[in-house]
């Protein structure tokens, strides 16, 4: 028997098994789609190991799956399948009295609902009933769920089995409600922000940035990076400049552990990108410190498209030794503290450019004008960092900035 894993790569993410695309007994090709995962950053397929039959479903749906978990085993080709097991006489449920133990049972296969698929139904106004089960022993599943509401979309005239009307609920006493069960993503999204602000202790330092450099920089260049098939986007100049701010205070670039600080020469950085209603999803910009402006916008137009279609893969989510949110995309001046994307030791916030009034001293005279201004944050662990690199890294990172060439 050949067996399938869970990727090792879910860099600490608790993944759940969302649905196998193969049934036991069916023949597979090595590569070919097996399995989804689901994790707080992205759905993901586990292909086949090799050529083979699904023998064995170790994890099946909505079951929690680590790195290195036994999801099932292949059978190879060339194996003759055993011998089909001898069919379980029915017993009437009416048949054997129900004890204590029968609440804990699993219930016939057909009718056997899985949290998801709960909420899936419930979400969709779905009876179980008139949904066909394509699981294990004719368990219903996510997709099937799914691929019914379509199927109804399609065919109105159709409908379901009809439900005894509820009685109306009582009146509210302020207001209606409306219930939105969690997902999958928000739940993960809600235990690690839990879990980070738990563990570590959040500082913020908060400096004023002056955008002028940067923005007269894209201006001119915009088009020629157009060209060279990359969005010349203000994120692209963040990145860089939190390359060389990595330089003068390098402790940020790190993770903590229990008996160390690893501190990395690669410079991972994720980018905290809106997936509206459905959550926020951080895709990483790996090796940051060996691209160029070009380099880094080419890479980051790729995958903000890709997060945005849904097509990251679990490679596009991990890694990262850093985090950026730019939170000022949305309307906020100032978020603080961002919560840290464990175990990175800092994350930088960028606030909503706007124009301000300051005063700028020229020719040795005080003058007021007029500049497009930022806050901009870092929110550190306070047991990697103190006060002094944190200033030295944000100094860094605006002048950096203030400073752009021109060319």
């Amino acid at each position: 028997m050949i067996d399938i894993l869970v990727p090792y790569e879910q860099e600490g993410t608790k993944a759940i098994v969302r649905s196998w695309l193969k049934a036991v007994g069916d023949a597979v090709k090595e590569n070919e789609p097996l399995v989804e995962l689901e994790t707080d950053k992205v759905t993901q397929e586990v292909p086949a190991p090799a050529d083979g039959i699904l023998g064995e479903i170790m994890l099946d749906t909505d079951a929690e799956a680590t790195p290195g978990a036994l999801l099932g085993r292949l059978r190879p080709a060339d194996e003759a399948a055993p011998p089909a097991p001898e069919p379980e006489p029915e017993v009437k449920a009416a048949e054997a009295p129900k004890t204590a133990a029968d609440d804990n049972a699993r219930p016939a296969p057909a009718n056997w609902l899985s949290p998801s698929v709960r909420r899936a139904v419930q979400e969709h106004d779905v009876d179980p009933v008139n949904v066909t089960g394509t699981g294990r022993g004719g368990r219903i599943t996510r997709n099937d769920v799914e691929r019914h509401v379509e199927a109804r979309a399609k065919a109105p005239a159709k409908t379901e089995t009809p439900k005894p009307a509820a009685p109306p609920p009582p009146p509210a006493k302020s207001g209606g409600v409306t219930s939105v069960p969690h997902d999958r993503m928000r739940l993960a999204i809600a235990r690690n922000m839990l879990g980070s602000v738990t563990t570590a202790p959040h500082v913020t330092a908060v400096f004023e940035c002056d955008f002028s450099a940067i923005m007269a920089h894209r201006k001119r260049n915009k088009d020629a990076f157009a060209a060279s098939g990359a969005s010349l986007t203000f994120t692209a100049y963040f990145i860089a400049a939190c390359v060389e701010a990595m330089r003068a205070a390098p402790a940020i670039n790190s993770r903590w552990f229990d008996d160390r600080l690893e501190i990395y020469d690669d410079i991972n950085i994720g980018v905290g990108t809106a997936l509206g209603d459905k959550g926020l999803i951080v895709p990483v910009v790996q090796g940051a410190q060996a691209l160029s402006l070009l380099g880094i916008a080419q890479r980051l137009t790729d995958m903000i498209a890709r997060a945005r279609d849904g097509k990251l893969t679990g490679g596009d989510v991990s890694g990262g030794t850093f985090t950026i949110s730019n939170h000022g995309v949305s309307g906020s001046l100032l978020a603080a503290p961002i919560i840290i994307s464990q175990p990175q030791s800092a994350i930088l916030g960028i606030g909503k450019t706007e124009k301000r009034v300051v005063v700028r001293e020229v020719g040795g005279v005080d003058t007021i004008q007029i500049r497009p201004m930022a806050y901009v944050s870092l929110t550190i662990d306070h047991r990697v960092v103190d006060g002094h690199q944190t200033n030295t890294w944000l100094s860094k990172f605006v002048e950096v900035l203030e400073n752009w060439p021109l060319a």
